[in-house]
């Protein structure tokens, strides 16, 4: 069993559903907080799920004038369902934004030092391996 974590939702069932301040990410004590995450373009990483069931995943650069700008909650909804996904959640963002294909780094991370290093990845294996 794998268990990971991520938010807030961006759809549900087809329809944007964002879902920041029931899962904690809008802080009415610190509105610069959900500004920062939030409402301002950042590097995402995406997760969804289609309707024939294929599972989505996103990587947006960003932080980057002139090639990426990145995304912010309602966009990340909007390019979701634009390739079909049902129902979304953002996973992570920031200089954790990373996506490699077959040993190949296809993101341009958004820290100044490059590749940040971090705990955690999904990897999807061909069935098999």
């Amino acid at each position: 069993m794998s268990v990971i974590n991520g938010g807030p939702r961006l759809l549900r069932a087809g329809r944007t559903a964002i879902t920041a301040a029931a899962e904690g990410f809008d802080r009415p004590g610190d509105p610069a907080f959900y500004y920062a995450f939030g409402l301002r373009r950042n590097p995402r990483t995406i997760a969804g799920v289609a309707r024939d069931g294929r599972l989505l995943l996103v990587a947006v650069d960003g932080r980057a004038p002139g090639y990426s700008a990145g995304l912010d909650f309602e966009e990340e909804a909007a390019v979701m369902r634009s390739l079909g996904a049902t129902d979304a959640v953002n996973l992570d963002g920031g200089g954790s934004t990373t996506m490699i294909i077959r040993g190949t780094m296809v993101t341009r991370p958004s820290d100044a030092t490059g590749e940040r290093p971090i705990a955690d990845a999904v990897l999807v294996r061909p069935s098999g391996d």
